[in-house]
């Protein structure tokens, strides 16, 4: 039966002769709570993901308290209907206050309950709800059968709440960070799953014991009507950190290309390496070392490091079948296919209906893109399961440089909850681990051009021999990254193919990731669009 819109059947002030234990439950409340008044709320966040889209209307899809004692929050699952015909869960804890001065900007619904006067605002504004989230898993106890479940992990070792503060912007979650030395994210858009997020950091942390992700210590769950177990929030320690790697490559990067005015580099003179070429330190030529650097090669190799570590331990597993190494198989391959042509139709209808928005060389770029089209879309259907040999992994899946913390010369490796566009049952797909390695060797070009595109400039050389200079230099990073990460790979014989099968999927991934950056450029910002359309046409010129 169609689900029809919300009415408001009442108009500020909002009076209501309930208590706020019971008003939930209390229909008037509801239909003026989900009206307008929510709408527009929920518009203005910045975890809301739908604003491409035309919300329709909402609705409560379920709610549960949050409490300790006598003291009472609401967590509410929102379901967000979309004029498209498609509809999004969204978690939002909420609590009543009545100082009128408090959380100004956060007011959800001015009401009157029972005489007293004041506000609805997301709890999480709210320090009193903060620590009591903290508390309820600090005094968590082992196989809570409850619907809301809060969950201590053994490495958790606190005894009391001191204080907690806003991590700072955030696009989809809200993160907290609490007595300084652990962090609290609240996911708003919720799955009728449990999030990939918390189940690799326990994974990896609790059970595997991998140092370079932030520890996991706790979790709440709810068990909603229809027996799915749905994440709500994941605590992990707080890093010690100087900002994430995609900051630390920028400062790198732009230090090499300020080097070629400095070094008096002739771009034409610097050597060259083939694609993929496995190279140790000492394999790369004195002048790129005398032009780059020892020390970006020497932090590439850590990077490496624990990036076959962390795939090392999510292979390691031959219990838990959700964790278990798989073969590639027919099914997998008629999946990949299926979701790889339909991103790439997608991309092609964004590329086309954005023409206009390129000059340049990123006009010259698109052209050939789209006169090569077929030839594209012939290499993601170029699969033959029955020759590949090594192991599909769960893996991180959103792998780059963002997601990556500098911890003086190390590296630690955060937020697993997937690729944003795919749904939550393709985010736990297992891949080839080789998928991640593609994700962070785009992450580099990123990081180079983007260097190109805001410094340019400042350096007395034309574009295209900066260009020129970023390929060079990029493959040189992807040298040394790949000969540290096989190497351990291997000598922890975890599979992934043979020296061809391994270039074929690198390519095979890093064509794919080259193409949904596509998309979100043309989009976003269309002058960085070179970027992985130079992604697409580099690999499909690579020789096969």
């Amino acid at each position: 039966m169609a689900k029809k819109k919300q009415e408001t059947l009442l108009q500020p002030p909002y009076v209501f002769d309930v208590p706020w234990e019971n008003l939930l439950d209390h229909e008037p409340f509801i239909k003026a709570f989900l009206s307008d008044i929510l709408v527009e709320y929920i518009l203005r966040q910045r975890w809301y993901g739908g604003k491409s889209s035309k919300l329709k209307y909402i609705e409560l899809h379920q709610y549960f308290r949050i409490q300790q004692n006598e003291e009472v929050y609401y967590g509410l699952l929102l379901e967000i209907n979309f004029e498209e015909a498609f509809y999004q869960h969204y978690f939002l804890p909420i609590a009543f206050v009545s100082d009128e001065s408090f959380a100004k900007e956060d007011r959800i619904l001015p009401l009157t309950m029972k005489g007293q006067e004041g506000f609805i605002i997301d709890a999480i504004n709210l320090e009193a709800f903060r620590k009591l989230v903290f508390e309820r898993i600090m005094t968590s106890v082992p196989n809570d059968k409850t619907a809301v479940r809060y969950h201590k992990s053994a490495l958790f070792n606190e005894t009391e709440y001191k204080s907690s503060r806003f991590m700072g912007l955030e696009q989809s979650n809200t993160s907290i960070i609490i007595n300084d030395n652990s962090v609290i994210k609240f996911f708003r858009r919720i799955y009728a799953d449990k999030n990939p997020d918390f189940e690799m950091s326990q994974f990896l942390s609790e059970k595997k014991g991998f140092k370079n992700t932030p520890a996991y210590l706790g979790s709440i769950s709810f068990i909603d009507k229809d027996k799915d177990n749905i994440t709500i929030a994941l605590l992990q320690e707080l890093v010690p950190n100087q900002g994430d790697a995609w900051e630390f490559m920028l400062k790198e990067v732009n230090k090499v290309f300020a080097n070629l005015e400095y070094k008096k580099i002739e771009v034409s003179k610097l050597p060259k390496t083939e694609m993929f070429q496995r190279l140790q330190i000492k394999d790369v030529p004195p002048e790129i070392i005398d032009w780059a650097g020892l020390s970006i090669f020497l932090r590439l190799q850590v990077m490496a490091r624990r990036t076959a570590e962390m795939h090392i331990a999510l292979g390691s597993e031959f219990e838990d079948t959700s964790f278990t190494p798989a073969h590639f198989n027919s099914d997998y391959e008629v999946w990949l296919k299926n979701r790889l042509l339909y991103q790439f139709q997608n991309r092609i209808n964004s590329v086309e209906n954005n023409l206009h928005k390129l000059e340049g060389r990123a006009a010259v770029l698109v052209k050939e893109f789209l006169e090569r089209k077929n030839e594209i879309r012939r290499r993601f259907v170029n699969f033959d399961w029955t020759k590949l040999k090594g192991e599909r992994i769960r893996v991180h899946g959103d792998y780059h440089l963002g997601q990556i913390l500098v911890n003086q010369d190390d590296f630690y490796l955060l937020d697993f909850e997937g690729e944003p566009e795919s749904t939550i049952r393709d985010r736990k797909v297992k891949h080839p681990p080789l998928k991640d390695v593609a994700g962070i060797f785009r992450s580099f070009h990123y990081a180079i051009y983007a260097t190109i595109f805001n410094n340019g400039d400042k350096y007395p050389y034309s574009q295209e021999d900066l260009f020129k200079a970023g390929e060079t230099l990029y493959r040189f990073f992807i040298g040394v990254f790949l000969e540290t990460y096989v190497t351990l790979i291997q000598e922890n014989n975890l599979n992934i193919g043979y020296h061809q099968e391994r270039i074929f999927i690198l390519k095979y991934t890093m064509l794919e990731k080259a193409v949904y950056e596509l998309g979100y450029e043309m989009n976003s910002r269309p002058r960085w669009a070179v970027i992985p359309l130079e992604g697409i046409l580099g690999i499909i010129n690579e020789t096969k």
